[in-house]
């Protein structure tokens, strides 16, 4: 175990989007055996997603997460608590991580 990544591994995953006059979003939903901590990273796998203007879509993809590690845990809750980082760190991409 590193100070800064404790554990990488791949997992199904879910997205929920909507672009309409109501709501414009995208959820991430993991396998709910799955927990997310401060400072952890997930990274989203595939193309990015496109969803026109009054429509919603739910899409299956595999996402790397890599749970932090006790010093990356601890800097997040500690920026998070002068609002100086978000607690979590989501990004989508076509490759995949080294």
């Amino acid at each position: 175990m590193s100070l800064l990544c404790a554990a990488r591994f791949e997992t199904p995953c879910r997205i929920n989007v909507e672009h309409s006059p109501e709501s414009l979003h995208a959820h991430l939903e993991l396998p709910d055996e799955i927990e997310i901590g401060p400072g952890d990273r997930v990274q989203v796998h595939g193309a990015p997603v496109v969803v026109p203007f009054g429509t919603s879509m739910v899409i299956d993809r595999t996402a790397t997460v890599e749970v932090a590690g006790p010093l990356r845990r601890a800097w997040t809750r500690a920026a998070a608590y002068f609002d100086l980082a978000e607690l979590y760190e989501v990004s989508f991409t076509a490759g995949r991580l080294a």
